[in-house]
């Protein structure tokens, strides 16, 4: 069975769809906090409750955040793999809910299927051969379903 929905690519944060990227320069409140992008929140939950956390809070970047959570000589926290994809939808959740003009721009794209445009990335995104479980394209998908059924 085909998919004929319309497909939007996001990847980039200068893009037109950039806001999805959890790169996007939109701070969230979130466990007491404040994180300066998505990205710093799930990398820093990678190691909760350790020193490890605090100093990837502090990244001045996304892409250093994203930098200092896949350094594997930090001690990954075990149920990692099985709680990933919870994080990442706490970190969705807040940034469209904290960020309103976010969440209306995101129900704009309607039933599109939304995919994460990466090279090297077969999880969260599509890869370059497109074949990637798209997993964060996935979330954001069932995050619009959620904030279409509140209305």
């Amino acid at each position: 069975m085909s998919d004929d929905r319309a497909v939007i690519y996001f990847y980039s944060t200068t893009d037109e769809h950039g806001y999805m990227s959890n790169f996007a320069r939109y701070s969230i409140k979130l466990g007491g906090k404040r994180w300066a992008t998505t990205e710093h929140y799930f990398q820093a939950m990678k190691f909760v409750g350790t020193e490890h956390e605090e100093d990837v809070r502090a990244a001045p970047t996304a892409k250093e955040a994203a930098s200092r959570g896949r350094d594997r000589a930090r001690p990954l926290r075990r149920d990692w793999e099985s709680v990933k994809d919870a994080v990442m939808m706490d970190a969705l959740r807040a940034k469209f809910d904290q960020h309103p003009e976010l969440a209306e721009r995101l129900l704009v794209t309607g039933d599109a299927k939304l995919v994460e445009k990466t090279t090297g990335d077969y999880y969260w995104g599509c890869g370059s051969k497109g074949t990637g479980r798209n997993m964060l394209g996935v979330l954001l998908m069932r995050l619009r379903d959620e904030l279409a059924a509140a209305r």
